[in-house]
């Protein structure tokens, strides 16, 4: 018997209280729809509550008359909640310097509709990738990067953001440091991914100098990003185990495999509307 496919997605997160999920389930319910997925995550440390209820609904509903009738249970008691048609695939912008394994993983992942969103548009410091990028009819910017220009290329960028409708911005291996001011612009709607070696080799050919110390594994994290560099609420992460016949080569291969995997991952996870923020760490349903 196949699943049923959920039409919109609600998320909530308030004071954990005694009827609240009683209450949400009614209010869902009243509204002719039907409870197809739920989770739901209680932090004893912080005391808030996170849930995350999938569910179809009526012909004709919409965000808005959702959020019109559930506003009495959301003022009630105290909920911030958030309401995704699942019909409207999460815009992005992938941006990308001269690595491609994650823009490619993200390309095709996306063609092949494993992952829920639109790529409207690639931007680059960096031509290496324009032909690739513009083979899938998508539309490729060259936005190089200078410490004279940086202000007004970043500039630019939010302009496409605006202008694109843009929902999310994932940095797939973009060699350079959003200023300040756009990631506070673009809090909470910027993915990252770095490999495992940061902190301890920062800089250039991380791989190499792991390699020269004996590490035992690779990995990646992908991360929201905020001021803090590399700092961000995790999202995901994961490993692959090296030994000493590994060379150098082998290490750079597991780790860009790994990227790939952790960023499509995240990725995932945001479009599906799985992750919440809590503090400076994230709640993600599976």
């Amino acid at each position: 018997m196949a699943l049923l496919k959920p039409d919109f997605v609600l998320l909530v997160s308030c004071v954990d209280r005694k009827g609240l999920v009683a209450a949400i389930a009614t209010s869902i319910s009243a509204q002719d729809c039907n409870i197809v997925e739920s989770a739901q995550f209680d932090d004893a440390v912080t005391g808030r509550f996170f849930m995350r209820v999938a569910f179809t609904a009526p012909a004709g509903m919409t965000v808005e008359k959702f959020n019109e009738a559930f506003l009495s249970v959301g003022s009630a008691y105290g909920i911030d909640w958030k309401v995704f048609d699942l019909s409207v695939k999460v815009r992005a912008i992938v941006m990308v310097s001269k690595g491609g394994h994650c823009l490619n993983d993200l390309l095709y992942r996306t063609a092949t509709r494993y992952l829920p969103m639109e790529v409207t548009s690639v931007v680059s410091n960096h031509t290496t990738w324009q032909r690739r990028v513009e083979h899938e009819g998508i539309a490729f910017h060259h936005l190089p990067i200078t410490p004279e220009n940086k202000a007004e290329q970043e500039a630019r960028l939010l302009e496409m953001i605006a202008q694109q409708n843009v929902d999310l911005v994932i940095l797939a291996r973009y060699m350079q440091v959003l200023s300040d001011a756009t990631c506070r612009a673009l809090e909470g709607r910027v993915i990252n991914i770095h490999h495992s070696s940061l902190p301890a080799f920062k800089g250039a050919m991380p791989y190499h100098r792991a390699y020269e110390r004996g590490v035992k594994m690779v990995g990646a994290t992908a991360h929201y990003v905020t001021p803090d560099l590399d700092e961000g609420p995790i999202i995901a992460q994961d490993v692959s185990m090296v030994d000493h016949a590994d060379t150098v080569d082998d290490l750079i291969a597991q780790g860009q495999e790994t990227e790939s995997r952790v960023l499509t991952r995240a990725v995932k996870a945001h479009c599906e509307h799985r992750v919440m923020l809590n503090g400076h760490r994230t709640v993600v349903f599976k």
